[in-house]
Protein backbone atom coordinates (compact mmCIF):
# COMPACT_ATOMS: atom_id res chain seq x y z
CA UNK A 1 0.00 0.00 0.00
CA UNK A 2 1.47 3.37 -1.00
CA UNK A 3 0.48 5.97 1.56
CA UNK A 4 0.34 9.42 -0.03
CA UNK A 5 -0.57 11.22 3.18
CA UNK A 6 -0.64 10.38 6.87
CA UNK A 7 -4.33 11.38 6.94
CA UNK A 8 -7.27 9.99 5.04
CA UNK A 9 -10.67 11.61 5.23
CA UNK A 10 -13.43 13.08 3.12
CA UNK A 11 -12.27 15.68 0.59
CA UNK A 12 -12.74 19.27 1.66
CA UNK A 13 -15.78 21.05 0.23
CA UNK A 14 -16.12 24.81 -0.24
CA UNK A 15 -19.02 27.20 -0.22
CA UNK A 16 -19.90 28.71 -3.56
CA UNK A 17 -17.48 31.45 -4.53
CA UNK A 18 -14.51 30.04 -2.61
CA UNK A 19 -11.49 27.98 -3.70
CA UNK A 20 -8.89 25.89 -1.89
CA UNK A 21 -5.25 25.24 -2.75
CA UNK A 22 -2.63 23.21 -0.89
CA UNK A 23 0.46 25.38 -0.92
CA UNK A 24 2.56 22.70 0.76
CA UNK A 25 2.05 18.99 0.14
CA UNK A 26 0.65 16.71 2.84
CA UNK A 27 3.20 15.00 5.06
CA UNK A 28 3.51 11.23 4.97
CA UNK A 29 4.77 11.00 8.57
CA UNK A 30 4.49 12.97 11.82
CA UNK A 31 8.21 13.74 11.65
CA UNK A 32 10.86 11.02 11.81
CA UNK A 33 12.67 10.25 15.05
CA UNK A 34 14.25 6.88 15.82
CA UNK A 35 14.65 4.61 12.80
CA UNK A 36 15.72 0.98 12.64
CA UNK A 37 15.97 -1.49 9.77
CA UNK A 38 13.87 -4.62 10.17
CA UNK A 39 14.63 -8.11 8.96
CA UNK A 40 12.16 -7.46 6.13
CA UNK A 41 14.37 -4.69 4.71
CA UNK A 42 11.94 -1.95 5.69
CA UNK A 43 12.83 1.03 7.86
CA UNK A 44 10.71 1.30 11.01
CA UNK A 45 10.10 4.93 11.96
CA UNK A 46 9.10 6.20 15.41
CA UNK A 47 7.12 9.47 15.41
CA UNK A 48 6.86 11.23 18.75
CA UNK A 49 4.37 13.95 17.72
CA UNK A 50 1.96 11.56 16.02
CA UNK A 51 2.21 8.68 18.51
CA UNK A 52 2.77 6.49 15.48
CA UNK A 53 5.18 3.87 14.20
CA UNK A 54 5.41 3.26 10.46
CA UNK A 55 7.37 0.90 8.22
CA UNK A 56 8.90 2.53 5.13
CA UNK A 57 10.06 0.42 2.20
CA UNK A 58 12.98 2.26 0.54
CA UNK A 59 12.67 0.06 -2.53
CA UNK A 60 9.05 0.93 -3.32
CA UNK A 61 8.30 4.05 -1.27
CA UNK A 62 5.37 2.29 0.40
CA UNK A 63 4.53 3.14 4.01
CA UNK A 64 2.56 0.91 6.35
CA UNK A 65 1.28 2.07 9.73
CA UNK A 66 2.46 -0.42 12.35
CA UNK A 67 1.12 1.36 15.44
CA UNK A 68 -1.42 4.12 14.88
CA UNK A 69 -2.30 7.27 16.78
CA UNK A 70 -4.65 6.42 19.63
CA UNK A 71 -3.13 2.98 20.23
CA UNK A 72 -1.41 1.86 23.43
CA UNK A 73 1.92 3.30 22.24
CA UNK A 74 2.32 7.03 22.99
CA UNK A 75 5.11 9.33 21.73
CA UNK A 76 7.48 6.59 20.49
CA UNK A 77 10.99 7.99 20.09
CA UNK A 78 13.31 5.09 19.38
CA UNK A 79 13.05 1.37 18.73
CA UNK A 80 15.07 -1.80 18.54
CA UNK A 81 14.39 -5.39 17.49
CA UNK A 82 14.92 -8.33 19.81
CA UNK A 83 16.59 -11.28 18.06
CA UNK A 84 13.20 -13.07 18.07
CA UNK A 85 11.60 -10.23 16.09
CA UNK A 86 9.77 -8.42 18.87
CA UNK A 87 9.96 -4.62 18.66
CA UNK A 88 11.02 -2.74 21.81
CA UNK A 89 9.98 0.92 21.93
CA UNK A 90 10.88 3.86 24.15
CA UNK A 91 7.94 6.17 24.85
CA UNK A 92 9.80 9.38 25.53
CA UNK A 93 7.20 11.57 27.23
CA UNK A 94 5.70 8.79 29.34
CA UNK A 95 9.05 7.35 30.47
CA UNK A 96 8.09 3.89 29.29
CA UNK A 97 9.51 0.93 27.41
CA UNK A 98 6.89 -1.15 25.61
CA UNK A 99 7.08 -4.28 23.52
CA UNK A 100 5.20 -5.02 20.32
CA UNK A 101 4.99 -8.73 19.67
CA UNK A 102 5.26 -10.33 16.27
CA UNK A 103 1.50 -10.92 16.48
CA UNK A 104 0.83 -7.17 16.88
CA UNK A 105 0.03 -7.31 20.59
CA UNK A 106 1.71 -4.89 22.98
CA UNK A 107 2.84 -5.11 26.57
CA UNK A 108 4.48 -2.72 28.99
CA UNK A 109 7.99 -3.56 30.19
CA UNK A 110 8.77 -0.48 32.33
CA UNK A 111 7.06 2.83 33.12
CA UNK A 112 9.62 4.38 35.50
CA UNK A 113 12.31 5.68 33.12
CA UNK A 114 11.75 9.45 32.68
CA UNK A 115 12.97 10.59 29.29
CA UNK A 116 13.51 7.01 28.05
CA UNK A 117 15.01 7.47 24.61
CA UNK A 118 17.95 5.57 23.15
CA UNK A 119 17.47 1.80 22.98
CA UNK A 120 19.53 -1.05 21.57
CA UNK A 121 20.08 -4.79 21.88
CA UNK A 122 23.46 -6.52 22.08
CA UNK A 123 23.72 -10.28 22.36
CA UNK A 124 20.18 -10.41 23.73
CA UNK A 125 20.85 -7.70 26.34
CA UNK A 126 18.72 -4.54 26.30
CA UNK A 127 20.22 -1.09 26.97
CA UNK A 128 18.28 2.18 27.36
CA UNK A 129 19.24 5.73 28.24
CA UNK A 130 17.22 8.76 29.38
CA UNK A 131 17.53 11.92 27.26
CA UNK A 132 17.14 14.44 30.05
CA UNK A 133 19.38 16.46 32.38
CA UNK A 134 20.97 14.03 34.85
CA UNK A 135 19.82 11.09 32.77
CA UNK A 136 20.82 7.48 33.26
CA UNK A 137 22.25 4.72 31.08
CA UNK A 138 20.92 1.29 32.05
CA UNK A 139 20.68 -2.35 31.20
CA UNK A 140 17.01 -3.36 31.35
CA UNK A 141 15.98 -6.76 32.69
CA UNK A 142 13.72 -8.36 30.09
CA UNK A 143 11.89 -10.18 32.88
CA UNK A 144 10.94 -6.99 34.69
CA UNK A 145 13.64 -6.92 37.37
CA UNK A 146 15.32 -3.71 38.52
CA UNK A 147 17.45 -1.95 35.89
CA UNK A 148 21.22 -2.02 36.26
CA UNK A 149 22.48 1.57 36.17
CA UNK A 150 25.75 1.80 34.23
CA UNK A 151 26.09 5.59 34.35
CA UNK A 152 24.10 8.51 35.74
CA UNK A 153 24.23 12.29 35.86
CA UNK A 154 24.41 12.32 32.04
CA UNK A 155 23.39 15.43 30.10
CA UNK A 156 20.87 14.47 27.45
CA UNK A 157 22.24 11.12 26.24
CA UNK A 158 20.56 9.85 23.11
CA UNK A 159 20.50 6.99 20.60
CA UNK A 160 23.21 4.49 21.52
CA UNK A 161 24.86 1.39 20.07
CA UNK A 162 27.44 -1.26 20.96
CA UNK A 163 30.62 -1.05 18.93
CA UNK A 164 32.84 -3.82 17.49
CA UNK A 165 34.96 -3.58 20.65
CA UNK A 166 31.98 -4.59 22.80
CA UNK A 167 31.77 -1.15 24.41
CA UNK A 168 28.48 0.75 24.63
CA UNK A 169 28.74 4.10 22.81
CA UNK A 170 26.37 7.00 23.46
CA UNK A 171 26.18 10.63 22.29
CA UNK A 172 25.35 13.46 24.68
CA UNK A 173 23.55 16.48 23.30
CA UNK A 174 24.16 18.50 26.46
CA UNK A 175 27.95 18.24 26.30
CA UNK A 176 28.40 17.90 22.51
CA UNK A 177 30.44 14.72 22.65
CA UNK A 178 30.41 10.94 22.39
CA UNK A 179 31.25 8.52 25.20
CA UNK A 180 31.66 4.79 25.71
CA UNK A 181 31.41 2.44 28.64
CA UNK A 182 31.87 -1.28 29.22
CA UNK A 183 28.35 -2.77 29.43
CA UNK A 184 29.56 -4.91 32.34
CA UNK A 185 30.52 -1.81 34.31
CA UNK A 186 33.38 0.65 34.68
CA UNK A 187 34.15 4.31 34.14
CA UNK A 188 32.84 6.13 31.03
CA UNK A 189 35.46 7.29 28.53
CA UNK A 190 35.15 10.29 26.22
CA UNK A 191 35.63 9.29 22.59
CA UNK A 192 35.12 12.52 20.60
CA UNK A 193 34.07 16.09 21.33
CA UNK A 194 33.46 19.56 19.91
CA UNK A 195 31.12 18.15 17.29
CA UNK A 196 27.87 19.53 15.82
CA UNK A 197 25.66 18.17 18.64
CA UNK A 198 25.62 14.41 18.09
CA UNK A 199 22.13 12.96 18.40
CA UNK A 200 22.68 9.30 17.50
CA UNK A 201 25.30 6.84 16.31
CA UNK A 202 25.77 3.51 14.60
CA UNK A 203 28.84 1.67 13.25
CA UNK A 204 29.74 1.05 9.63
CA UNK A 205 31.26 -2.15 8.25
CA UNK A 206 34.79 -0.93 9.01
CA UNK A 207 34.02 -0.19 12.65
CA UNK A 208 33.83 3.60 12.36
CA UNK A 209 31.18 5.62 14.18
CA UNK A 210 28.58 7.23 11.92
CA UNK A 211 26.85 10.08 13.77
CA UNK A 212 24.31 12.68 12.55
CA UNK A 213 24.67 16.13 14.12
CA UNK A 214 21.37 17.77 14.99
CA UNK A 215 22.65 21.36 15.07
CA UNK A 216 25.12 21.43 12.17
CA UNK A 217 23.17 19.02 9.97
CA UNK A 218 26.32 17.10 9.13
CA UNK A 219 26.80 13.34 9.16
CA UNK A 220 30.22 12.50 10.61
CA UNK A 221 32.41 9.42 10.29
CA UNK A 222 34.45 9.20 13.47
CA UNK A 223 37.43 7.03 14.26
CA UNK A 224 36.67 5.48 17.68
CA UNK A 225 40.39 5.03 18.38
CA UNK A 226 41.40 8.69 18.20
CA UNK A 227 38.17 10.71 17.85
CA UNK A 228 39.11 12.15 14.46
CA UNK A 229 36.12 12.89 12.25
CA UNK A 230 35.31 13.58 8.63
CA UNK A 231 32.09 14.94 7.11
CA UNK A 232 30.45 12.40 4.83
CA UNK A 233 27.24 14.39 4.19
CA UNK A 234 25.67 17.75 4.96
CA UNK A 235 21.89 17.33 5.06
CA UNK A 236 20.67 20.26 7.19
CA UNK A 237 19.90 20.91 10.84
CA UNK A 238 17.29 18.81 12.60
CA UNK A 239 18.82 15.37 12.01
CA UNK A 240 17.64 12.74 14.50
CA UNK A 241 18.76 9.15 13.87
CA UNK A 242 20.19 6.69 11.37
CA UNK A 243 20.11 3.08 10.27
CA UNK A 244 21.79 0.76 7.80
CA UNK A 245 19.79 -1.37 5.37
CA UNK A 246 22.50 -3.75 4.30
CA UNK A 247 25.32 -1.40 3.42
CA UNK A 248 23.00 1.50 2.58
CA UNK A 249 22.94 4.36 5.11
CA UNK A 250 19.72 6.27 5.88
CA UNK A 251 19.34 9.31 8.16
CA UNK A 252 16.11 10.67 9.65
CA UNK A 253 15.17 14.31 10.28
CA UNK A 254 12.68 15.92 12.66
CA UNK A 255 10.74 17.04 9.59
CA UNK A 256 9.97 13.48 8.50
CA UNK A 257 12.59 13.37 5.78
CA UNK A 258 14.64 10.23 5.36
CA UNK A 259 17.84 10.75 3.40
CA UNK A 260 20.14 8.14 1.90
CA UNK A 261 23.84 8.96 2.16
CA UNK A 262 25.45 7.75 -1.04
CA UNK A 263 29.13 8.50 -0.49
CA UNK A 264 31.39 11.18 -1.86
CA UNK A 265 29.25 13.78 -0.16
CA UNK A 266 26.23 12.87 -2.26
CA UNK A 267 22.77 12.25 -0.83
CA UNK A 268 19.36 11.25 -2.11
CA UNK A 269 15.96 11.93 -0.59
CA UNK A 270 14.35 8.56 0.11
CA UNK A 271 11.27 10.08 1.77
CA UNK A 272 10.41 13.76 1.38
CA UNK A 273 9.97 15.94 4.43
CA UNK A 274 6.88 17.78 5.55
CA UNK A 275 5.37 19.53 8.53
CA UNK A 276 5.16 17.78 11.87
CA UNK A 277 2.02 19.63 12.99
CA UNK A 278 1.76 22.60 11.78
CA UNK A 279 0.56 25.01 14.51
CA UNK A 280 0.08 28.78 14.28
CA UNK A 281 0.64 30.92 11.17
CA UNK A 282 1.53 34.56 10.55
CA UNK A 283 2.26 36.76 7.54
CA UNK A 284 5.19 39.19 7.55
CA UNK A 285 5.16 42.76 6.31
CA UNK A 286 6.47 41.62 2.92
CA UNK A 287 3.76 38.99 2.54
CA UNK A 288 5.94 36.03 3.55
CA UNK A 289 4.03 33.27 5.31
CA UNK A 290 5.64 31.91 8.49
CA UNK A 291 4.73 28.60 10.08
CA UNK A 292 5.19 27.60 13.72
CA UNK A 293 5.97 23.90 13.70
CA UNK A 294 6.95 23.37 17.32
CA UNK A 295 10.71 22.92 17.10
CA UNK A 296 10.91 24.94 13.87
CA UNK A 297 9.89 28.37 12.62
CA UNK A 298 9.57 28.06 8.86
CA UNK A 299 9.18 30.59 6.05
CA UNK A 300 7.44 29.88 2.75
CA UNK A 301 9.81 31.13 0.08
CA UNK A 302 9.07 32.55 -3.34
CA UNK A 303 10.09 29.15 -4.71
CA UNK A 304 7.13 27.57 -2.92
CA UNK A 305 9.41 25.70 -0.54
CA UNK A 306 9.57 25.93 3.24
CA UNK A 307 12.85 27.27 4.59
CA UNK A 308 14.09 27.19 8.17
CA UNK A 309 14.04 30.61 9.84
CA UNK A 310 14.94 29.15 13.24
CA UNK A 311 14.92 25.83 15.06
CA UNK A 312 15.46 24.15 18.40
CA UNK A 313 19.25 23.96 18.32
CA UNK A 314 19.90 27.39 16.79
CA UNK A 315 21.35 30.21 18.95
CA UNK A 316 18.69 32.52 20.36
CA UNK A 317 15.89 29.98 19.98
CA UNK A 318 13.04 31.09 22.29
CA UNK A 319 11.78 27.58 22.98
CA UNK A 320 8.98 25.43 21.59
CA UNK A 321 6.69 27.64 19.47
CA UNK A 322 2.92 27.23 19.26
CA UNK A 323 1.68 30.78 18.74
CA UNK A 324 3.38 33.30 16.46
CA UNK A 325 2.61 36.76 15.08
CA UNK A 326 4.87 39.00 12.98
CA UNK A 327 5.36 42.49 14.39
CA UNK A 328 8.05 43.97 12.19
CA UNK A 329 10.75 43.27 9.67
CA UNK A 330 12.02 39.83 10.71
CA UNK A 331 10.63 40.15 14.24
CA UNK A 332 8.00 37.99 15.91
CA UNK A 333 6.09 37.62 19.14
CA UNK A 334 6.01 33.92 19.93
CA UNK A 335 4.25 31.82 22.56
CA UNK A 336 5.72 28.54 23.72
CA UNK A 337 5.31 26.49 26.85
CA UNK A 338 5.78 28.84 29.76
CA UNK A 339 6.53 32.22 28.26
CA UNK A 340 5.99 34.78 25.52
CA UNK A 341 9.06 36.12 23.74
CA UNK A 342 10.17 38.64 21.16
CA UNK A 343 12.20 36.68 18.61
CA UNK A 344 14.58 37.87 15.90
CA UNK A 345 15.85 34.76 14.11
CA UNK A 346 18.07 36.73 11.70
CA UNK A 347 20.18 37.99 14.60
CA UNK A 348 19.69 34.89 16.79
CA UNK A 349 18.15 36.94 19.59
CA UNK A 350 15.14 36.45 21.81
CA UNK A 351 13.90 38.16 24.95
CA UNK A 352 11.21 36.98 27.34
CA UNK A 353 8.29 39.40 27.63
CA UNK A 354 6.24 37.35 30.06
CA UNK A 355 6.73 34.02 31.87
CA UNK A 356 5.07 31.81 34.42
CA UNK A 357 2.59 30.28 31.96
CA UNK A 358 1.59 26.62 31.74
CA UNK A 359 0.72 25.87 28.10
CA UNK A 360 0.83 29.05 26.05
CA UNK A 361 -1.03 28.77 22.74
CA UNK A 362 -2.30 31.63 20.57
CA UNK A 363 -0.70 35.07 20.71
CA UNK A 364 -1.86 38.36 19.18
CA UNK A 365 -0.76 42.00 19.19
CA UNK A 366 -3.19 44.93 19.12
CA UNK A 367 -2.76 48.19 17.24
CA UNK A 368 -1.38 49.88 20.38
CA UNK A 369 1.16 47.12 21.02
CA UNK A 370 -0.70 45.13 23.67
CA UNK A 371 0.25 41.46 23.56
CA UNK A 372 -2.39 38.85 24.43
CA UNK A 373 -1.73 35.17 25.03
CA UNK A 374 -4.02 32.22 25.78
CA UNK A 375 -2.73 29.85 28.48
CA UNK A 376 -4.55 26.59 27.87
CA UNK A 377 -2.96 24.97 30.89
CA UNK A 378 -4.48 27.38 33.42
CA UNK A 379 -7.59 28.55 31.57
CA UNK A 380 -6.39 32.15 31.67
CA UNK A 381 -5.75 34.90 29.13
CA UNK A 382 -2.97 37.37 29.83
CA UNK A 383 -2.08 40.71 28.31
CA UNK A 384 1.28 42.47 28.43
CA UNK A 385 1.77 46.17 27.79
CA UNK A 386 4.92 48.20 28.49
CA UNK A 387 6.30 45.35 30.57
CA UNK A 388 3.20 45.10 32.75
CA UNK A 389 1.18 41.88 32.66
CA UNK A 390 -2.43 41.35 33.62
CA UNK A 391 -4.84 38.41 33.76
CA UNK A 392 -7.86 39.62 31.76
CA UNK A 393 -9.86 36.37 31.74
CA UNK A 394 -9.81 33.21 33.84
CA UNK A 395 -11.80 30.03 34.35
CA UNK A 396 -11.95 29.34 30.62
CA UNK A 397 -12.03 25.83 29.17
CA UNK A 398 -8.96 25.36 26.99
CA UNK A 399 -8.46 28.91 25.69
CA UNK A 400 -6.50 28.46 22.47
CA UNK A 401 -6.67 31.26 19.89
CA UNK A 402 -6.69 35.02 20.44
CA UNK A 403 -7.39 37.96 18.12
CA UNK A 404 -7.97 41.70 18.40
CA UNK A 405 -10.74 43.52 16.56
CA UNK A 406 -10.21 46.86 14.86
CA UNK A 407 -11.47 48.73 17.94
CA UNK A 408 -9.09 46.81 20.24
CA UNK A 409 -11.55 44.29 21.67
CA UNK A 410 -9.95 40.96 22.55
CA UNK A 411 -11.56 37.72 21.30
CA UNK A 412 -10.66 34.23 22.55
CA UNK A 413 -11.50 30.79 21.20
CA UNK A 414 -12.54 28.57 24.09
CA UNK A 415 -11.92 25.13 22.59
CA UNK A 416 -13.19 23.16 25.57
CA UNK A 417 -16.48 25.09 25.70
CA UNK A 418 -17.10 25.22 21.95
CA UNK A 419 -17.37 28.99 21.75
CA UNK A 420 -15.61 32.26 20.98
CA UNK A 421 -15.83 34.93 23.67
CA UNK A 422 -15.17 38.64 23.91
CA UNK A 423 -13.13 39.75 26.92
CA UNK A 424 -14.78 42.58 28.87
CA UNK A 425 -13.96 44.44 32.05
CA UNK A 426 -16.38 42.18 33.91
CA UNK A 427 -15.28 38.84 32.43
CA UNK A 428 -16.26 37.39 29.07
CA UNK A 429 -19.30 37.54 26.82
CA UNK A 430 -20.19 34.77 24.40
CA UNK A 431 -19.85 35.95 20.82
CA UNK A 432 -20.27 32.63 18.97
CA UNK A 433 -21.35 29.32 20.48
CA UNK A 434 -22.44 25.91 19.25
CA UNK A 435 -18.95 25.10 17.99
CA UNK A 436 -17.15 21.81 18.62
CA UNK A 437 -13.50 22.71 19.21
CA UNK A 438 -12.56 26.16 17.90
CA UNK A 439 -8.84 26.84 17.74
CA UNK A 440 -7.33 29.44 15.39
CA UNK A 441 -9.25 32.72 15.01
CA UNK A 442 -8.68 35.79 12.85
CA UNK A 443 -10.37 39.17 12.47
CA UNK A 444 -10.20 40.88 9.09
CA UNK A 445 -12.42 43.51 7.43
CA UNK A 446 -15.16 43.26 10.02
CA UNK A 447 -15.36 39.47 9.95
CA UNK A 448 -14.26 36.82 12.41
CA UNK A 449 -12.86 33.63 10.90
CA UNK A 450 -12.85 30.48 13.06
CA UNK A 451 -11.10 27.17 12.45
CA UNK A 452 -13.25 24.60 14.24
CA UNK A 453 -11.01 21.55 14.54
CA UNK A 454 -13.86 19.52 16.03
CA UNK A 455 -16.30 19.94 13.15
CA UNK A 456 -13.44 20.39 10.64
CA UNK A 457 -14.98 23.62 9.36
CA UNK A 458 -13.90 27.16 8.55
CA UNK A 459 -16.61 29.56 9.66
CA UNK A 460 -16.95 33.31 9.12
CA UNK A 461 -18.99 35.59 11.38
CA UNK A 462 -19.96 39.15 10.49
CA UNK A 463 -19.08 41.07 13.66
CA UNK A 464 -21.81 43.64 13.04
CA UNK A 465 -24.76 41.47 11.96
CA UNK A 466 -23.55 38.21 13.57
CA UNK A 467 -24.45 36.39 10.35
CA UNK A 468 -22.50 33.15 9.94
CA UNK A 469 -21.26 31.29 6.89
CA UNK A 470 -19.57 27.90 6.68
CA UNK A 471 -16.83 28.53 4.14
CA UNK A 472 -15.26 25.06 4.17
CA UNK A 473 -16.17 21.62 5.45
CA UNK A 474 -14.20 18.40 5.93
CA UNK A 475 -10.94 20.26 6.42
CA UNK A 476 -7.93 18.05 7.31
CA UNK A 477 -7.63 19.50 10.82
CA UNK A 478 -7.85 17.87 14.24
CA UNK A 479 -7.71 14.15 14.92
CA UNK A 480 -8.82 11.49 12.43
CA UNK A 481 -12.43 10.40 12.74
CA UNK A 482 -12.89 7.97 15.61
CA UNK A 483 -9.46 8.63 17.11
CA UNK A 484 -8.91 10.22 20.51
CA UNK A 485 -5.21 11.12 20.70
CA UNK A 486 -3.53 10.51 24.03
CA UNK A 487 -1.95 13.57 25.67
CA UNK A 488 1.68 14.27 24.81
CA UNK A 489 3.25 15.28 28.09
CA UNK A 490 6.43 16.79 26.71
CA UNK A 491 9.71 16.93 28.59
CA UNK A 492 12.16 19.59 29.75
CA UNK A 493 14.18 21.12 28.15
CA UNK A 494 12.59 20.45 24.75
CA UNK A 495 8.86 21.05 25.24
CA UNK A 496 6.08 20.97 27.76
CA UNK A 497 2.78 19.23 26.98
CA UNK A 498 2.21 19.18 23.24
CA UNK A 499 -1.08 19.38 21.41
CA UNK A 500 -2.57 20.42 18.09
CA UNK A 501 -3.43 23.99 17.13
CA UNK A 502 -5.01 24.64 13.73
CA UNK A 503 -3.95 28.23 13.18
CA UNK A 504 -5.13 30.80 10.66
CA UNK A 505 -3.60 33.89 9.07
CA UNK A 506 -4.42 36.23 6.19
CA UNK A 507 -2.23 37.48 3.38
CA UNK A 508 -2.25 41.05 2.00
CA UNK A 509 -4.60 39.96 -0.80
CA UNK A 510 -7.11 38.45 1.64
CA UNK A 511 -6.02 34.83 1.17
CA UNK A 512 -6.80 32.79 4.28
CA UNK A 513 -4.06 30.38 5.29
CA UNK A 514 -5.03 27.39 7.43
CA UNK A 515 -2.82 24.95 9.36
CA UNK A 516 -4.03 21.56 8.16
CA UNK A 517 -2.46 19.84 11.14
CA UNK A 518 -4.11 16.48 10.49
CA UNK A 519 -2.30 15.99 7.20
CA UNK A 520 0.67 18.29 7.80
CA UNK A 521 0.04 20.87 5.08
CA UNK A 522 -0.86 24.54 4.65
CA UNK A 523 -4.11 25.40 2.87
CA UNK A 524 -4.84 28.63 1.01
CA UNK A 525 -8.55 29.48 0.87
CA UNK A 526 -9.60 32.37 -1.35
CA UNK A 527 -12.83 34.16 -2.13
CA UNK A 528 -13.20 34.34 -5.87
CA UNK A 529 -13.91 37.74 -7.36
Amino acid sequence: MTQGSRYTGSPASLAEGWSLERITPPSRLFGANGIRAGADGRIYVAQVAGSQISAFDPATGDIETISAMGSTITAPDDLAFHPDGELYITEYYDGRVSVRGTDGSTRLLRDDLPGANGITFHQGRLFVDECRPDGRLMEIDLNGGAPKVLAEGLQLPNALEVGPDGKLYYPMLGTNDIWRIDPDGGEPERVAGDLGVPVALKFDAEGFIISPQVASGQVLRINPRNGESTVIADIGSGLDNLTFVGDRLFVSSFTGQITEVLGGGETKTALADGLTWPLDLTVGSDGTLFVADGTFLLALGADGELHTAGMLFHPGWPGYIRGVTAVGDGEFIVAGDTHVSRYRPSTAESETLFGGLSQAYGVAVSGNGTVAVADLGTGKVHTVRSGQSEVVASGLQDPTGVAFTADGSLLVSEAGAGRVVSVTSGGVDTLVDGLERPQGILVRDGKLYIVDAGSKQLISVDLETKAQQIIARHLPVGAPEGVTPKPLKGIVPFAGPQGPFAGIAAGPDGTLYISADAEGSILAIREQS
